[in-house]
């Protein structure tokens, strides 16, 4: 009703929109500078700068509310009872996948520098919308488990790799471009993919299969192919299932439900059925998780990434809020004790992106001293900077007080966001464990992360002492399962300092380097210890372009 103004809207901020997420992420920025090759830098700033602008919009930050406000819809049958086992999504999701594609994020493998500004991209991409990033990254992940098979990589791969999104399902042979999926884990081993029963047996056309039983996770059921694992005459193999066949007959893929899921709402997870399903082989007979295990590593380093994009869009809207808010007469970002919370989590953001854009680099590079240091450093780094997102965007919701509760501020659908990373594509557990066997198996894996590490020997004595205990760690590897996850934490923030030392600016390394290393610091955010320049931290943080 008009004419009974009661209050004006006051000490509110203006939305966070209109900004280039990029380059207003000065850790992202000097980590793109510092791994891409000169001669194509240019070039990846500017490309990367349009992506984090489009991101940064008013419009597509309205897209990915609506995707994630209208999930997907499962039609198992059509209107006359025939079984089509389609899954409806909103036009926002169409839209912000197929930009993802055009954006390159599934075209990392034939680019130079591809890896790191691919990272680049889908970190600052996870920003809008965490949910269409999932088939973004099973595509690009599926590259080198098809090239075991050159065959299937020569049909595949450039379609994989197109910038053209074509959400129709037809024959991939009739499509300038597709995206994958994967089915492993089943209902009654989860993670242990060898407690798998689906069963494999040969048809007549060489290296071709039908396939019977179930997978308990399929996420992006659209997609136009996916990676199963099933058990064959010589044991676990990796099979290439098409959505539909070279016919145009649909393939036997019967979706039983779409999951109900905490967060990642946008995006489809479903259970799926398979009653002699068509499929071809990938790689040898027996040999299923060796050759889908390069697929699984590179999915762990875009959980790493995802959540590095999750807590920068995290910190990034409490400091905006903190910029503009004001109480108990002044600003909440001038207050000392906001500050400290700004900067302890500004602290966690930049390490978490400065160690996962290393990783990306490491691929880049694809030298077998690079590839062992992956081998180590990709699952002590998932481990940790996944677990750290859901308490990042837990306090970073606290910092808009009762505003960061109402759905309206963003931050609750990030919370809800903030644990699936941690889960997806082999727990906790399974990353620790992972770490574990690598140590223990694989020697030139540990001498490779040693070496980045020991590149910055010397330049702080937290950071030293941090690496002596480290090796005192090492140095007993019987009966450690029990310190497992002890161990893959102190691995992974040995590096992150290692990293931040040597390249981020002193306030950052010296605050980091007394909290996460010294050990000067509470077991909560807002804790950092006196002496520190939380100012600039803070400020280095604030997302201005």
């Amino acid at each position: 009703m008009a004419g009974t103004p009661t209050h004006t809207v006051t000490n509110q901020p203006p939305p966070l929109v209109g900004h280039d997420l990029f380059t207003a992420d000065r850790a992202l920025v000097a980590a793109v500078e510092r791994h891409c090759g000169p001669d194509v830098l240019d070039e990846v700033r500017a490309e990367l700068s349009l992506l984090g602008r489009a991101a940064g919009s008013a419009q597509l930050q309205e897209w990915g509310v609506q995707a994630n406000e209208h999930p997907p819809r499962l039609r198992t049958h059509d209107r006359y009872g025939h079984r089509i086992d389609e899954v409806e999504f909103h036009p926002a999701w169409h839209r912000l996948l197929g930009k993802g594609v055009s954006a390159g994020l599934t075209a990392a493998w034939n680019r130079p520098s591809g890896h790191v500004r691919r990272a680049a991209g889908f970190l600052v991409w996870t920003q809008v919308e965490a949910g269409n990033c999932c088939p973004l990254s099973m595509t690009h992940a599926a590259v080198p488990a098809l090239r075991t098979d050159p065959g299937l990589a020569a049909e595949w791969e450039p379609r994989l790799t197109s910038t053209l999104y074509d959400r129709e399902l037809r024959p991939a042979a009739q499509k300038s471009g597709a995206l994958f999926g994967m089915g492993m884990t089943e209902k009654q081993g989860g993670s242990d993919v060898r407690a798998n029963t689906t069963e494999a047996r040969p048809l007549a056309e060489d290296g071709t299969y039908a396939l019977t039983g179930h997978k308990w996770f399929c996420s992006a059921p659209m997609s136009d192919g996916f990676l199963v694992l099933a058990q064959a005459p010589e044991g676990l193999t990796c099979f290439l299932v098409p959505r539909v066949l070279p016919d145009g007959a649909r393939n036997v893929f019967l979706i039983q439900r779409l999951k109900d899921k905490l967060g990642n709402r946008s995006n489809a997870s479903a259970e799926v059925e398979f009653a002699g399903t068509w499929a071809r082989r990938v790689g040898e007979e027996g040999r299923g998780v060796r050759t889908i295990i390069e697929m699984v590593a590179a999915t762990r380093l875009d959980c790493a990434l995802g959540s590095a994009g999750l807590m920068r869009q995290a910190v990034a809207q409490a400091i905006h809020h903190c910029t503009y808010r004001e109480a108990f007469g002044g600003r909440l970002l001038d207050k000392p004790l906001m500050r400290n919370v700004l900067a302890d989590l500004a602290l966690e953001s930049e390490a978490a992106t400065t160690l996962a854009l290393r990783l990306a680099a490491a691929y880049d590079d694809g030298g077998e001293q690079e590839r062992a240091f992956l081998r180590l450093a990709i699952p002590a780094a998932k481990y940790w900077i996944t677990k750290r997102c859901a308490p990042v965007a837990v306090e970073a919701a606290e910092c808009l007080g009762g505003n960061g509760y109402v759905e309206e501020s963003g931050l609750p659908r990030l919370v809800r966001e903030s644990p699936l990373n941690s889960v997806w594509e082999g727990a906790g557990n399974v990353q620790a464990l992972d770490v574990l066997r690598a140590l223990q198996r694989e020697p030139a894996a540990l001498d490779a992360c040693l070496t980045e590490i020991g590149r910055a020997h010397g330049a702080d004595h937290r950071l030293d002492r941090a690496v002596k205990d480290l090796f005192t760690e090492l140095a007993d590897l019987d009966a450690v399962e029990g310190r497992a996850r002890r161990l893959a934490e102190r691995l992974a923030l040995v590096l992150q300092g290692s990293l931040l030392v040597r390249h981020a600016p002193p306030e950052v390394a010296d605050a980091f380097c007394a909290a996460r290393l010294g050990g000067d610091h509470g077991a909560s955010f807002g804790t950092l210890p006196t002496g520190l320049d939380l100012k600039v931290m803070v400020e280095r943080a604030r997302p201005v372009s």
